[in-house]
Protein backbone atom coordinates (compact mmCIF):
# COMPACT_ATOMS: atom_id res chain seq x y z
CA UNK A 1 0.00 0.00 0.00
CA UNK A 2 0.96 3.38 -0.92
CA UNK A 3 1.87 5.56 2.15
CA UNK A 4 -0.14 9.04 1.83
CA UNK A 5 -0.08 12.14 4.03
CA UNK A 6 -3.58 12.93 6.32
CA UNK A 7 -4.25 15.26 4.12
CA UNK A 8 -4.24 13.11 0.49
CA UNK A 9 -6.59 10.68 2.55
CA UNK A 10 -10.40 11.12 1.41
CA UNK A 11 -12.20 11.12 4.65
CA UNK A 12 -16.11 10.29 5.41
CA UNK A 13 -18.40 10.29 8.50
CA UNK A 14 -22.14 10.76 9.46
CA UNK A 15 -22.42 14.48 10.67
CA UNK A 16 -25.93 14.31 12.53
CA UNK A 17 -26.23 12.85 15.59
CA UNK A 18 -27.48 8.96 16.29
CA UNK A 19 -31.20 8.55 16.12
CA UNK A 20 -34.15 8.99 13.79
CA UNK A 21 -34.77 12.25 12.28
CA UNK A 22 -35.96 13.60 8.80
CA UNK A 23 -32.76 13.86 7.26
CA UNK A 24 -29.18 12.56 8.14
CA UNK A 25 -26.22 13.86 6.74
CA UNK A 26 -22.77 12.26 5.50
CA UNK A 27 -19.74 14.55 4.62
CA UNK A 28 -16.72 13.47 2.71
CA UNK A 29 -13.50 15.44 2.20
CA UNK A 30 -10.45 15.36 0.27
CA UNK A 31 -9.22 14.45 -3.34
CA UNK A 32 -11.13 11.67 -3.85
CA UNK A 33 -14.63 12.60 -2.72
CA UNK A 34 -15.94 13.92 -6.60
CA UNK A 35 -14.40 10.49 -7.93
CA UNK A 36 -15.89 8.37 -5.14
CA UNK A 37 -19.61 9.89 -5.18
CA UNK A 38 -19.69 9.21 -9.30
CA UNK A 39 -19.09 5.21 -8.33
CA UNK A 40 -22.91 5.26 -6.18
CA UNK A 41 -24.56 8.29 -6.91
CA UNK A 42 -27.31 8.14 -9.84
CA UNK A 43 -28.67 11.53 -10.40
CA UNK A 44 -32.19 11.61 -11.77
CA UNK A 45 -31.98 12.45 -15.19
CA UNK A 46 -28.88 13.05 -17.77
CA UNK A 47 -26.35 14.82 -15.55
CA UNK A 48 -22.60 14.48 -17.58
CA UNK A 49 -20.59 17.09 -14.98
CA UNK A 50 -21.70 17.88 -11.48
CA UNK A 51 -21.35 21.86 -10.96
CA UNK A 52 -19.93 22.64 -7.59
CA UNK A 53 -22.33 23.79 -4.75
CA UNK A 54 -25.22 22.79 -6.40
CA UNK A 55 -27.42 20.15 -5.44
CA UNK A 56 -28.73 16.79 -7.20
CA UNK A 57 -31.31 14.52 -6.78
CA UNK A 58 -31.01 10.31 -7.09
CA UNK A 59 -30.10 7.27 -5.97
CA UNK A 60 -27.35 5.91 -3.97
CA UNK A 61 -26.80 2.57 -5.39
CA UNK A 62 -24.33 -0.05 -4.46
CA UNK A 63 -22.74 -0.93 -7.78
CA UNK A 64 -21.28 -4.44 -6.19
CA UNK A 65 -24.93 -5.83 -5.51
CA UNK A 66 -27.10 -3.35 -7.99
CA UNK A 67 -29.07 -2.83 -4.91
CA UNK A 68 -30.47 1.08 -4.22
CA UNK A 69 -29.87 2.11 -0.92
CA UNK A 70 -31.47 5.46 -0.61
CA UNK A 71 -33.25 8.41 -2.42
CA UNK A 72 -31.41 11.06 -1.67
CA UNK A 73 -30.04 14.83 -2.11
CA UNK A 74 -26.25 14.84 -3.28
CA UNK A 75 -24.18 18.38 -3.49
CA UNK A 76 -20.31 18.43 -4.59
CA UNK A 77 -18.21 22.04 -3.51
CA UNK A 78 -15.13 21.79 -5.05
CA UNK A 79 -12.20 23.56 -3.38
CA UNK A 80 -11.29 25.76 -2.49
CA UNK A 81 -14.85 27.10 -1.20
CA UNK A 82 -15.30 24.72 1.28
CA UNK A 83 -15.46 24.17 5.29
CA UNK A 84 -12.10 22.14 5.01
CA UNK A 85 -10.97 24.02 1.84
CA UNK A 86 -10.83 20.56 0.54
CA UNK A 87 -13.07 18.68 -2.46
CA UNK A 88 -16.29 18.07 -0.64
CA UNK A 89 -19.28 16.13 -0.61
CA UNK A 90 -22.48 15.98 1.48
CA UNK A 91 -25.47 12.95 1.20
CA UNK A 92 -28.93 14.12 2.50
CA UNK A 93 -30.26 11.22 3.35
CA UNK A 94 -33.22 9.77 5.51
CA UNK A 95 -32.62 9.94 8.92
CA UNK A 96 -32.69 6.24 9.77
CA UNK A 97 -29.35 5.63 11.04
CA UNK A 98 -28.88 2.09 9.76
CA UNK A 99 -28.96 3.82 5.85
CA UNK A 100 -26.73 5.97 7.04
CA UNK A 101 -24.38 3.49 8.02
CA UNK A 102 -24.79 1.25 4.97
CA UNK A 103 -23.80 4.39 3.06
CA UNK A 104 -20.84 5.54 4.92
CA UNK A 105 -19.72 1.62 4.61
CA UNK A 106 -20.20 1.91 0.94
CA UNK A 107 -18.33 5.30 0.95
CA UNK A 108 -15.36 3.54 2.67
CA UNK A 109 -15.79 0.07 0.96
CA UNK A 110 -14.91 2.41 -2.32
CA UNK A 111 -11.48 4.34 -0.46
CA UNK A 112 -12.95 6.67 1.72
CA UNK A 113 -11.44 6.32 5.30
CA UNK A 114 -13.71 6.85 8.26
CA UNK A 115 -12.90 10.42 9.61
CA UNK A 116 -11.27 10.45 13.40
CA UNK A 117 -13.46 12.93 15.61
CA UNK A 118 -12.49 16.71 14.46
CA UNK A 119 -10.70 15.90 11.83
CA UNK A 120 -13.15 18.18 9.23
CA UNK A 121 -12.41 21.13 11.50
CA UNK A 122 -8.54 20.02 12.13
CA UNK A 123 -8.47 19.89 7.99
CA UNK A 124 -9.71 23.34 8.19
CA UNK A 125 -7.23 24.44 10.60
CA UNK A 126 -4.37 23.11 8.82
CA UNK A 127 -5.45 24.10 4.95
CA UNK A 128 -4.98 27.49 7.06
CA UNK A 129 -8.78 28.88 6.82
CA UNK A 130 -9.76 28.87 10.58
CA UNK A 131 -7.23 29.76 13.58
CA UNK A 132 -6.73 27.37 16.62
CA UNK A 133 -9.37 30.10 18.43
CA UNK A 134 -12.01 29.42 15.63
CA UNK A 135 -11.53 25.88 15.66
CA UNK A 136 -12.30 25.73 19.43
CA UNK A 137 -15.25 28.22 19.16
CA UNK A 138 -16.74 25.60 16.98
CA UNK A 139 -16.44 22.85 19.75
CA UNK A 140 -17.97 25.56 22.37
CA UNK A 141 -21.05 26.15 19.63
CA UNK A 142 -21.66 22.52 20.10
CA UNK A 143 -21.42 22.08 23.32
CA UNK A 144 -23.24 25.46 24.50
CA UNK A 145 -25.94 24.77 27.48
CA UNK A 146 -27.25 28.49 27.97
CA UNK A 147 -27.68 31.54 24.63
CA UNK A 148 -24.47 33.84 26.00
CA UNK A 149 -22.43 30.39 25.72
CA UNK A 150 -23.80 30.27 21.69
CA UNK A 151 -23.18 33.97 21.90
CA UNK A 152 -19.89 33.56 23.23
CA UNK A 153 -18.83 30.84 20.81
CA UNK A 154 -20.26 32.66 17.83
CA UNK A 155 -18.09 35.99 18.56
CA UNK A 156 -15.06 33.99 19.41
CA UNK A 157 -15.72 32.47 15.95
CA UNK A 158 -15.78 35.60 14.66
CA UNK A 159 -12.23 35.96 15.09
CA UNK A 160 -12.55 38.73 17.54
CA UNK A 161 -10.00 37.04 20.18
CA UNK A 162 -7.46 36.47 17.01
CA UNK A 163 -8.02 39.58 15.80
CA UNK A 164 -7.03 40.61 19.64
CA UNK A 165 -3.57 38.65 19.63
CA UNK A 166 -2.77 39.05 16.07
CA UNK A 167 -2.45 42.71 17.06
CA UNK A 168 -0.06 42.47 20.14
CA UNK A 169 1.83 40.00 17.81
CA UNK A 170 2.14 42.31 15.06
CA UNK A 171 3.68 45.40 17.78
CA UNK A 172 5.59 42.89 19.19
CA UNK A 173 7.37 41.77 15.82
CA UNK A 174 7.57 45.93 15.11
CA UNK A 175 9.47 45.97 18.43
CA UNK A 176 11.58 43.10 18.07
CA UNK A 177 13.11 44.66 14.36
CA UNK A 178 14.26 47.57 16.31
CA UNK A 179 16.54 45.15 18.37
CA UNK A 180 17.38 43.27 15.79
CA UNK A 181 18.98 46.72 13.50
CA UNK A 182 20.58 47.45 16.82
CA UNK A 183 21.97 43.87 17.52
CA UNK A 184 23.27 44.71 13.66
CA UNK A 185 24.63 47.93 14.80
CA UNK A 186 25.77 47.90 18.38
CA UNK A 187 27.54 51.19 17.93
CA UNK A 188 24.25 53.00 16.95
CA UNK A 189 22.34 50.75 19.79
CA UNK A 190 20.99 54.10 21.75
CA UNK A 191 19.96 56.08 18.68
CA UNK A 192 18.10 52.87 16.90
CA UNK A 193 16.57 52.52 19.57
CA UNK A 194 14.35 54.53 22.60
CA UNK A 195 14.01 52.97 25.28
CA UNK A 196 11.65 54.61 27.75
CA UNK A 197 9.18 54.89 24.07
CA UNK A 198 9.34 50.88 23.72
CA UNK A 199 8.97 50.71 27.58
CA UNK A 200 5.53 52.50 27.50
CA UNK A 201 4.46 51.41 24.16
CA UNK A 202 4.92 48.01 25.35
CA UNK A 203 2.97 48.38 28.73
CA UNK A 204 0.06 49.84 26.59
CA UNK A 205 -0.19 47.85 23.89
CA UNK A 206 1.04 44.56 25.48
CA UNK A 207 0.94 44.21 28.68
CA UNK A 208 -2.99 45.84 29.60
CA UNK A 209 -4.19 43.91 26.85
CA UNK A 210 -2.68 40.69 28.08
CA UNK A 211 -4.11 41.67 31.54
CA UNK A 212 -7.71 42.50 30.38
CA UNK A 213 -7.63 38.90 28.33
CA UNK A 214 -6.71 36.59 31.37
CA UNK A 215 -8.80 38.72 33.92
CA UNK A 216 -12.03 37.45 31.48
CA UNK A 217 -11.00 34.12 31.16
CA UNK A 218 -12.93 32.91 34.29
CA UNK A 219 -15.97 34.11 32.96
CA UNK A 220 -15.58 32.44 30.02
CA UNK A 221 -14.97 29.14 31.82
CA UNK A 222 -18.11 29.78 33.85
CA UNK A 223 -20.29 30.09 31.12
CA UNK A 224 -18.55 27.39 29.07
CA UNK A 225 -18.98 24.84 31.62
CA UNK A 226 -21.43 26.27 34.13
CA UNK A 227 -21.36 25.85 37.95
CA UNK A 228 -22.42 23.00 40.05
CA UNK A 229 -25.16 24.20 43.05
CA UNK A 230 -26.19 21.47 45.50
CA UNK A 231 -29.07 21.57 47.65
CA UNK A 232 -28.72 20.31 50.66
CA UNK A 233 -30.96 19.95 54.25
CA UNK A 234 -32.72 17.71 56.42
CA UNK A 235 -35.67 15.40 55.35
CA UNK A 236 -39.09 17.31 54.04
CA UNK A 237 -37.24 20.80 53.93
CA UNK A 238 -38.71 20.90 50.64
CA UNK A 239 -35.73 20.33 48.53
CA UNK A 240 -37.06 18.48 45.37
CA UNK A 241 -40.14 21.13 45.30
CA UNK A 242 -37.39 23.60 45.01
CA UNK A 243 -35.40 21.35 42.04
CA UNK A 244 -38.81 21.29 40.66
CA UNK A 245 -39.43 25.33 41.15
CA UNK A 246 -36.55 26.31 39.72
CA UNK A 247 -36.73 24.04 36.26
CA UNK A 248 -40.81 24.81 36.08
CA UNK A 249 -41.48 20.68 35.90
CA UNK A 250 -42.11 18.15 37.63
CA UNK A 251 -38.20 16.62 37.72
CA UNK A 252 -38.41 15.38 41.90
CA UNK A 253 -40.70 13.33 43.32
CA UNK A 254 -42.56 15.10 46.10
CA UNK A 255 -44.04 13.63 48.74
CA UNK A 256 -44.41 14.23 52.50
CA UNK A 257 -43.03 11.00 53.42
CA UNK A 258 -39.26 11.76 54.77
CA UNK A 259 -36.65 10.32 52.46
CA UNK A 260 -38.00 10.34 49.47
CA UNK A 261 -35.47 11.57 47.17
CA UNK A 262 -32.88 8.63 48.08
CA UNK A 263 -30.16 9.35 45.25
CA UNK A 264 -28.79 12.56 43.61
CA UNK A 265 -31.05 14.19 40.82
CA UNK A 266 -29.34 16.57 38.31
CA UNK A 267 -30.38 19.25 35.78
CA UNK A 268 -28.92 22.38 34.09
CA UNK A 269 -30.52 25.41 35.07
CA UNK A 270 -30.15 28.58 32.80
CA UNK A 271 -29.93 31.78 35.08
CA UNK A 272 -28.83 34.86 33.31
CA UNK A 273 -26.71 33.09 30.49
CA UNK A 274 -25.02 30.69 32.84
CA UNK A 275 -25.44 26.77 32.96
CA UNK A 276 -26.07 25.97 36.74
CA UNK A 277 -26.00 21.89 37.20
CA UNK A 278 -28.62 21.96 39.86
CA UNK A 279 -28.46 19.06 42.38
CA UNK A 280 -31.26 17.91 44.77
CA UNK A 281 -30.11 15.31 47.24
CA UNK A 282 -31.19 13.25 49.98
CA UNK A 283 -32.38 14.76 53.06
CA UNK A 284 -28.69 13.75 55.67
CA UNK A 285 -29.95 12.30 58.61
CA UNK A 286 -28.40 9.66 61.30
CA UNK A 287 -31.38 7.01 61.26
CA UNK A 288 -31.39 6.69 57.44
CA UNK A 289 -32.22 2.82 56.43
CA UNK A 290 -29.70 1.00 54.22
CA UNK A 291 -30.79 2.32 50.29
CA UNK A 292 -31.04 5.72 52.00
CA UNK A 293 -27.76 6.00 53.42
CA UNK A 294 -26.13 5.35 49.77
CA UNK A 295 -28.39 8.61 48.82
CA UNK A 296 -26.71 10.67 51.70
CA UNK A 297 -23.30 9.48 50.93
CA UNK A 298 -23.59 10.55 47.59
CA UNK A 299 -25.30 13.76 48.58
CA UNK A 300 -21.99 14.32 50.74
CA UNK A 301 -19.48 13.57 48.17
CA UNK A 302 -21.51 16.78 45.77
CA UNK A 303 -21.17 19.00 48.40
CA UNK A 304 -17.48 18.17 48.27
CA UNK A 305 -17.64 18.99 44.58
CA UNK A 306 -19.89 21.52 44.47
CA UNK A 307 -19.45 25.35 43.57
CA UNK A 308 -22.15 26.99 45.54
CA UNK A 309 -24.16 25.06 48.20
CA UNK A 310 -27.81 26.51 48.88
CA UNK A 311 -28.23 25.04 52.75
CA UNK A 312 -32.41 24.79 53.03
CA UNK A 313 -34.07 25.03 56.13
CA UNK A 314 -37.92 24.74 57.14
CA UNK A 315 -39.66 27.77 58.08
CA UNK A 316 -42.68 26.38 59.22
CA UNK A 317 -40.93 23.88 62.33
CA UNK A 318 -38.42 25.04 65.02
CA UNK A 319 -34.61 25.17 64.01
CA UNK A 320 -33.32 21.66 65.62
CA UNK A 321 -30.21 20.60 66.28
CA UNK A 322 -29.96 18.59 63.58
CA UNK A 323 -29.97 21.54 61.58
CA UNK A 324 -27.47 23.44 63.05
CA UNK A 325 -25.24 19.96 62.90
CA UNK A 326 -25.87 19.94 59.37
CA UNK A 327 -24.86 23.17 58.95
CA UNK A 328 -21.40 23.01 60.68
CA UNK A 329 -20.64 20.11 57.83
CA UNK A 330 -21.37 22.14 54.71
CA UNK A 331 -20.15 26.02 56.29
CA UNK A 332 -16.97 25.70 54.59
CA UNK A 333 -18.66 25.91 51.21
CA UNK A 334 -19.78 29.33 49.69
CA UNK A 335 -23.11 28.98 50.86
CA UNK A 336 -26.86 30.36 50.56
CA UNK A 337 -29.18 29.56 53.40
CA UNK A 338 -32.40 29.60 52.53
CA UNK A 339 -35.48 29.40 54.72
CA UNK A 340 -38.35 27.28 53.02
CA UNK A 341 -42.21 27.29 53.26
CA UNK A 342 -42.42 30.93 53.94
CA UNK A 343 -46.42 30.66 52.67
CA UNK A 344 -46.64 28.43 55.98
CA UNK A 345 -46.96 30.27 59.70
CA UNK A 346 -43.10 31.04 60.63
CA UNK A 347 -42.30 28.62 63.71
CA UNK A 348 -38.61 28.68 63.38
CA UNK A 349 -37.02 31.47 65.36
CA UNK A 350 -34.05 33.10 63.97
CA UNK A 351 -32.26 34.30 66.50
CA UNK A 352 -31.65 31.23 67.95
CA UNK A 353 -28.91 30.57 65.00
CA UNK A 354 -28.01 33.97 64.24
CA UNK A 355 -24.09 32.40 62.46
CA UNK A 356 -27.01 30.24 60.36
CA UNK A 357 -29.61 33.27 59.26
CA UNK A 358 -27.24 36.46 59.02
CA UNK A 359 -29.01 36.66 55.71
CA UNK A 360 -31.55 34.23 55.13
CA UNK A 361 -33.60 34.33 51.68
CA UNK A 362 -36.63 33.58 52.76
CA UNK A 363 -39.27 31.72 49.83
CA UNK A 364 -41.98 29.17 49.51
CA UNK A 365 -41.37 26.43 46.88
CA UNK A 366 -45.14 26.00 46.64
CA UNK A 367 -46.28 30.37 45.62
CA UNK A 368 -42.63 30.64 44.01
CA UNK A 369 -42.21 33.57 46.19
CA UNK A 370 -38.72 34.75 46.79
CA UNK A 371 -37.65 32.14 43.78
CA UNK A 372 -36.37 35.15 41.83
CA UNK A 373 -34.21 36.53 44.46
CA UNK A 374 -32.73 33.53 45.14
CA UNK A 375 -31.82 33.21 41.16
CA UNK A 376 -30.35 36.51 41.07
CA UNK A 377 -28.26 35.35 44.51
CA UNK A 378 -26.74 32.62 42.96
CA UNK A 379 -25.91 34.88 39.81
CA UNK A 380 -24.43 37.39 42.12
CA UNK A 381 -22.80 34.49 44.07
CA UNK A 382 -21.24 33.28 41.12
CA UNK A 383 -19.82 36.63 39.22
CA UNK A 384 -19.20 38.56 41.79
CA UNK A 385 -21.94 41.23 40.62
CA UNK A 386 -23.70 41.67 37.63
CA UNK A 387 -21.20 44.84 36.70
CA UNK A 388 -18.62 42.69 35.77
CA UNK A 389 -20.09 40.83 33.32
CA UNK A 390 -20.87 43.17 30.47
CA UNK A 391 -21.03 42.30 26.70
CA UNK A 392 -18.12 43.31 25.77
CA UNK A 393 -14.58 41.29 25.78
CA UNK A 394 -13.30 37.87 24.71
CA UNK A 395 -13.29 35.13 27.12
CA UNK A 396 -10.36 32.83 26.44
CA UNK A 397 -10.73 29.22 27.15
CA UNK A 398 -8.59 27.50 29.82
CA UNK A 399 -5.57 26.38 27.35
CA UNK A 400 -5.97 29.93 25.68
CA UNK A 401 -5.16 31.58 29.46
CA UNK A 402 -2.49 29.23 30.09
CA UNK A 403 -0.75 30.56 27.19
CA UNK A 404 -1.82 34.26 27.65
CA UNK A 405 -0.06 33.68 31.55
CA UNK A 406 2.88 32.71 30.02
CA UNK A 407 2.83 35.56 27.32
CA UNK A 408 2.33 38.20 30.04
CA UNK A 409 5.66 36.47 31.98
CA UNK A 410 7.79 36.96 28.62
CA UNK A 411 6.30 40.67 28.32
CA UNK A 412 7.16 41.33 31.63
CA UNK A 413 10.39 39.84 31.22
CA UNK A 414 11.26 42.07 28.38
CA UNK A 415 9.79 45.51 30.20
CA UNK A 416 12.24 44.57 32.70
CA UNK A 417 15.13 44.37 30.90
CA UNK A 418 14.66 47.57 29.02
CA UNK A 419 14.13 49.15 32.76
CA UNK A 420 17.33 47.65 33.38
CA UNK A 421 19.23 48.14 30.65
CA UNK A 422 19.83 44.88 29.36
CA UNK A 423 21.42 44.26 25.94
CA UNK A 424 19.57 44.38 22.70
CA UNK A 425 20.13 40.56 22.48
CA UNK A 426 18.98 39.38 25.59
CA UNK A 427 15.76 41.48 25.43
CA UNK A 428 15.19 39.66 21.75
CA UNK A 429 15.20 36.41 23.72
CA UNK A 430 12.27 37.30 25.62
CA UNK A 431 10.46 39.35 22.78
CA UNK A 432 10.58 35.63 20.97
CA UNK A 433 9.42 33.54 23.90
CA UNK A 434 6.17 36.41 24.08
CA UNK A 435 5.43 35.61 20.43
CA UNK A 436 5.81 32.16 20.49
CA UNK A 437 3.53 32.04 23.01
CA UNK A 438 1.05 34.38 21.54
CA UNK A 439 1.40 32.04 18.82
CA UNK A 440 0.41 29.01 21.02
CA UNK A 441 -3.00 30.66 21.09
CA UNK A 442 -4.11 31.17 17.18
CA UNK A 443 -1.69 27.65 16.35
CA UNK A 444 1.23 29.60 15.15
CA UNK A 445 3.27 27.34 17.64
CA UNK A 446 1.19 24.86 18.80
CA UNK A 447 2.88 21.38 19.33
CA UNK A 448 1.21 18.71 17.47
CA UNK A 449 0.28 16.71 20.77
CA UNK A 450 -1.62 19.47 22.03
CA UNK A 451 -3.38 20.19 18.60
CA UNK A 452 -4.52 16.42 19.09
CA UNK A 453 -6.05 16.97 22.34
CA UNK A 454 -8.10 20.33 21.31
CA UNK A 455 -9.68 18.28 18.19
CA UNK A 456 -10.24 15.21 20.16
CA UNK A 457 -13.06 16.78 21.93
CA UNK A 458 -14.66 17.34 18.87
CA UNK A 459 -17.73 14.72 17.51
CA UNK A 460 -17.21 12.52 14.66
CA UNK A 461 -18.21 14.59 11.41
CA UNK A 462 -17.43 18.08 12.12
Amino acid sequence: MVNVTPQEVTIAAISTPPGAGGIGIIRMSGERSLEIIKDIFQPAGNIIVFESHRFYYGTIVDPERDQTLDEVLMVYMSAPRTYTREDVVEIHCHGSYLILQSVLELLINRGAQLAEPGEFTKRAFLNGRIDLTRAEAVIDILAAKTRKGVDLALEQLSGRLYHQVDHMRQRLVEVRAYFEVAIDFPDEDVEIVNRDEVLERLRHELLLPLDELINQAESGRIIREGISVVIVGLPNVGKSSLLNTLLQEERALVTEIPGTTRDTIEEFLDINGIPVRIVDTAGIREDAERVEQLGIERARDQVNRADLVIFLADGSRPFEAADQELYQTVKHKPLIVVLNKCDLPLQIDLTAAPEVFSEPIKISAVTQDGIDQLKNAIFSRVTGGAEQWGEDGCRPNIRQKAALVRARNAAEGICEGLAFGLSSDLVTIDILECLEHLGEIIGETTTEDVLDLIFEQFCLGK
